[in-house]
């Protein structure tokens, strides 16, 4: 049997929580209470329960501190949280803390008992295996949301074991062979411009707040549990589960409802989607073969068309093939003005190349996606070409935003804003190097490895001092000089080893420091590769001569 600990300074509340708990068939023989974080945190050293129930808003010690001090002092213990829709700035500890899950005020029966089935469910599984996946991630107090969003990514990506894991397949109605799965894959539109005005920056504020609507949208059949995709953060994962019924019915149950979410998180974030429904799956292995289905869909909306939001079902014929959009063929030209200066040149350039897209008869949001990062990895090889040292330059989208370009597009004419940005700050970060190149001579550091030959001289000097990338300026100076730089540096060595030589008052030890080289018998080699010759046999051609 469990021991359930609620903790909130209302009664009433406390005695709903009692009412409407479902104790008996959740195995739960005892229903502790505590009227704030400080009581509650006695009653947890004396009674030890198993799973907590605590409300944000507490005289003495409200939610967030008792989190804190339950994060530090007691990290096996299952929580969930009591909330309300208005109170977000607590959910940031609530993450931290990895909530079990986080109930909106008023408290209604199936969300209670959902929550602590959840947790008393992995509570069950942990008393009961032993396998490696439970001492990985549970040992290291992962709370079931993180770890069913680490079941569903694992299917995802094909790396979930189903034998291995048997004990878990429960968290997520996989062990009920009634049980039908469905998947939405939701792209935020608007990321950027929602993340900055309304949650301080915060992504994974941002992410859980819109993640809780979503959910939060079901019917008493059909329930939804969402993720951001780990490795896609404008991206998040919808996943349906319904018990019974055929197929088609979760097909059109998951669209009807990803519709209303669409709805709800404009209402109440001001978050704008795009979003494609899956393919059903009565087997959870068949939600990776769905996500596919899902992600198909999203990419074949038409941004020609796309105004607002946009939910789309899986259909054969979006899958079909079809030539893709290529912004290879124009960089030449692009690269070819930016170097010379001529921003406008390249903008005219750019502006052909989305003219002919308009001029097509569709433009999906994929391709729209597959030409922003190849844009982007093409600039940043051009970039570098033409002197930009690599970390001026940004690793996608992300280092754009981090660099203030946001990379939101939610219509044809964003996406167009969009890649000029890109294109004006490449051609900045270019336009700022080529004014350094201005005042750098290549003939400069030929001048450095000329008086210091004998001192560890490496690129990254250069590149430090001039501002250059190591690319730009090994193929200036071989441009120059016909050497590399470091084939430079050996061979003002060899030619000064020669010259050391011919004088007999020397020894082979001291050349060999005097050029730099600690070790006499490194010297020697690097000598006889450079001319196939010893330094000892050199010097007895040259001086019996």
């Amino acid at each position: 049997m469990y021991k359930v600990l609620i903790i909130d300074d209302e009664e009433p509340v406390r005695e709903a929580i009692k009412i409407l708990g479902d104790w008996k068939g959740l195995g739960v023989g005892e229903v502790l209470e505590a009227t704030d974080g400080r009581s509650g945190l006695a009653m947890l050293k004396e009674h030890k329960p198993d799973v907590v129930i605590v409300d944000m808003k507490m005289p003495e010690m409200n939610g967030v501190e008792f989190l804190q001090i339950v994060e530090r002092e007691y990290p096996d213990l299952f929580t969930i949280v009591v909330s309300g829709y208005n109170d977000f700035e607590f959910t940031r500890q609530a993450i931290r803390s990895r909530v079990v899950d986080y109930l909106l005020k008023p408290v209604n029966r199936q969300d209670l008992n959902q929550g602590l089935r959840k947790a008393l469910d992995v509570l069950k599984a942990k008393r009961q295996s032993e396998s490696e996946f439970i001492n990985r991630n549970i040992a290291l107090n992962m709370s079931l949301p993180k770890l069913k969003e680490k079941m569903y990514v694992s299917i995802i990506e094909g790396t979930f074991k189903k034998q291995t894991n048997e004990a878990f397949l429960p968290l997520i109605g996989a062990d009920d062979p009634s049980k039908r799965f469905n998947v939405a894959a939701v792209r935020i539109l608007n990321l950027d411009e929602v993340r900055t005005s309304l949650f301080h920056n915060d992504i994974d504020l941002l992410h859980f707040a819109a993640a809780n609507v979503i959910n939060e949208i079901g019917t008493d059949s059909v329930q939804c549990f969402s993720f951001v995709n780990p490795k896609q953060e404008r991206e998040m994962v919808a996943v349906y589960t319904m018990a019974g019924g055929n197929e088609q019915d979760l097909a059109f149950s998951s669209l009807h409802l990803m519709k209303r979410a669409a709805a709800a998180l404009g209402d109440l974030l001001r978050i704008r989607i795009a979003a494609g429904i899956g393919s059903p799956s009565g087997d959870a292995i068949g939600i990776a073969e769905s996500y596919e289905a899902a992600k198909a869909a999203l990419s074949g909306i038409d941004l020609l068309k796309l105004n607002g939001t946009a939910i789309a079902p899986y259909t054969a014929e979006r899958s079909s093939a079809r030539e893709g959009f290529s912004i290879a063929g124009r960089m030449a030209q692009i690269r070819g003005a930016l170097e010379a200066g001529h921003i406008h040149q390249a903008k005219t350039v750019l502006g052909e190349f989305t003219k002919k897209i308009k001029a097509g008869e569709a433009f999906g949001l994929g391709d729209a996606e597959r030409i922003v990062q190849e844009f982007i990895v093409l600039l940043n090889d051009a970039a570098l070409e033409l002197g930009v040292p690599q970390d001026k330059l940004p690793s996608g989208e992300r280092g754009l935003r981090a660099a203030g370009v946001s990379t939101d597009y939610g219509s044809f004419e964003q996406f167009e804003g969009l890649i000029n940005r890109i294109l004006e700050f490449y051609g900045a970060q270019i336009r700022q190097s080529a004014a350094t190149v201005r005042s750098f001579q290549v003939s400069d550091i030929k001048e450095y490895i000329d008086r210091h030959y004998f001192e560890d001289i490496k690129i990254s000097m250069f590149t430090e001092r001039y501002f250059l990338s190591r690319e730009y300026l090994m193929k200036l100076f071989k441009q120059q000089y016909g050497y590399g730089i470091h084939e430079y540096v050996q061979k003002v060595r060899m030619d000064k080893a020669k010259e050391l030589l011919n004088d007999s008052n020397l020894k082979i030890q001291e050349i060999s420091e005097m050029l730099g080289y600690k070790d006499k018998n490194y010297f020697s080699k690097a000598f006889r590769n450079y001319y196939s010759i010893s330094p000892t046999e050199y010097r007895m051609k040259h001086t019996s001569g």
